[in-house]
């Protein structure tokens, strides 16, 4: 019999099957935990007029706050594994939801992620960062 994972490390999909912004969100996730906020900033791109530094800001942020008003600790995939992670997968729909919009669905999620009068705060950190990231998504888009 195999141990349990850890709540909300559990394997539930595959990395490669998101879509650009929530990929980009668990794979900036592992690369911040593994080597901070310049490592990250690195990792996204070439300097300041790319958007880069700015979007490993609000990407630092977020995961500041989320790790510092959560309700347990969360749990992730090493940076080189395919699958995604119960809790990658939460970080990124926040993300997404946040980033487009949908503020209601993305604060009822952020309820459950940290505490509730931690929720709004993570929310809007999380549209901040939704944004940067897509934004360097569309810039490289735009170069390829």
């Amino acid at each position: 019999m195999s141990a349990r994972p850890a709540p909300g490390g559990a394997a539930i999909g595959h990395l490669a099957a998101l879509a650009p912004l929530p990929g980009l969100v668990v794979r900036a996730l592992r690369r911040w935990c593994d080597g901070g906020p310049q490592a990250l900033a690195a990792d996204l791109g070439e300097g300041p007029a790319d958007g880069a530094p700015a979007a490993a800001l609000a990407f630092d942020a977020l995961c500041r706050h989320c790790l510092g008003a959560a309700r347990r600790p969360l749990q992730r995939h090493e940076a080189a594994c395919p699958c995604l992670g119960e809790d990658e997968a939460a970080l990124a729909r926040l993300v997404d939801l946040a980033a487009s919009g949908a503020r209601e669905d993305a604060l009822m999620l952020g309820c459950v992620m940290v505490r509730p009068d931690q929720a709004p705060a993570l929310v809007h950190l999380a549209e901040q960062a939704g944004l940067a990231l897509e934004r360097l998504l569309l810039q490289r888009r735009r170069v390829h």
